[in-house]
């Protein structure tokens, strides 16, 4: 096989108070966020930079002043690496796992210069996205094949666009959500809120298959579960700015849960590492928000982070990237099923 090199996609995170704004910048300058010309989304997105930075930086406040997510994806990577080389059955000096955050350091140029010094004879492209979104994964594979074709990296590159419910990643998720049911329990009656991070419903309807496979991941689950009448719901947190987004919201089914007189188990269905949107969002804010409704309990389960399973489970997935019948197509893509899951009317499906 020869020397192989794995980049872990991810979405980044500010490092300090002071990065807080270029981190909002490089966002929301992303033509994958916002679909203007160059020449009117660079001031728009240099506006709402400004505008949204008290607030996150009162968000990472709560962190010490910066992201955790850097370092829970480096541990994820220095895990995945030796299952990987064991996997393979390979040397630790022939597999190695590289990180390329989208908008914050390290950014997708320096990891390519990183990999093209490393020269592997493969390169395997593992989004920390479960399911495809073109403002997630899609993004993160645009930037890095325009880079690599800038700094003349050629090495033969595959790519896993998605894993909604790739076995491991489900048997994992079912294992973290198991013992907050059974917490969940002793309070009575019980729902279990899927959240995912939310898009507006402009871009669902131009084709992006992550709705569908969010609603993919949960079935499996609750099939995984398999707990009788499971009551349970899937929701979208982290809504910005004033279009319409996918719903229902989380805001939503907290209230619903009061309504109803039901003890809530939350489990973050499409983070799989620790960070803002868990550890302040869940943790602290609709918490509060469940306190103060008088939801009987609020139970949130961790996201999955280095489950042993899980790594396992990408291990599977990046080896079976490097054999020749994954691959669909001229972009050398695949899913870890293999073939195109998307129904036909997610035209935005890569596959």
């Amino acid at each position: 096989m020869g020397r192989l090199g794995v980049v872990l996609f991810n979405l980044g995170g500010p490092d300090s108070p002071e990065a807080v704004e270029p981190f909002l910048f490089n966002l929301f300058n992303d033509p994958a966020i916002i679909g203007l010309p160059g020449v009117l989304r660079w001031p728009l997105a240099k506006f709402i930079s400004r505008r949204r930075a008290p607030v996150a930086t009162e968000i990472y406040r709560h962190l010490g002043g910066k992201s955790p997510l850097l370092e829970e994806t480096e541990a994820q990577a220095e895990a995945l690496g030796h299952a990987l080389a064991e996997y393979l059955g390979e040397g630790a000096d022939k597999v190695r796992v590289f990180i390329a955050m989208r908008y914050w350091h390290p950014m997708t140029a320096a990891t390519v210069s990183a990999v093209k010094a490393f020269n592997p004879d493969n390169i395997v492209l593992l989004p920390l996205y479960p399911q495809f979104s073109t403002t997630s994964t899609g993004s993160s594979i645009k930037e890095w094949r325009r880079v690599a074709a800038a700094q003349g990296l050629a090495a033969p590159t595959r790519t896993v666009c998605c894993y909604p419910v790739e076995q491991g990643y489900i048997e994992s998720l079912a294992g973290l959500v198991r013992p907050a049911i059974e917490a969940a329990q002793k309070h009575g009656r019980f729902r279990v809120l899927f959240s995912a991070h939310g898009l507006p419903e402009k871009i669902i309807a131009k084709g992006d298959p992550y709705s569908w496979q969010i609603e993919a991941t949960a079935g499996a689950l609750v099939k995984a579960l398999s707990v009788a009448g499971l009551d349970h719901a899937v929701c979208f947190q982290s809504r910005v700015g004033r279009l319409k987004w996918i719903g229902p919201s989380l805001d939503d089914e907290i209230e619903r849960a009061a309504m109803d007189g039901v003890a809530v188990v939350v489990v973050p269905i499409a983070f799989v590492s620790e960070h803002s949107e868990t550890l302040v969002e869940l943790d602290i804010e609709y918490r509060d928000m469940a306190e103060k409704l008088g939801v009987p309990a609020y139970i949130r389960v961790p996201a999955i982070g280095v489950e042993t399973t899980f790594i396992s489970a990408l291990a599977r997935i990046a080896a079976f990237a490097l054999k020749d019948g994954a691959l669909k197509g001229d972009t050398q893509t695949c899913s870890a099923a293999g073939g195109r899951q998307c129904p036909a009317v997610h035209g935005q499906c890569p596959l």
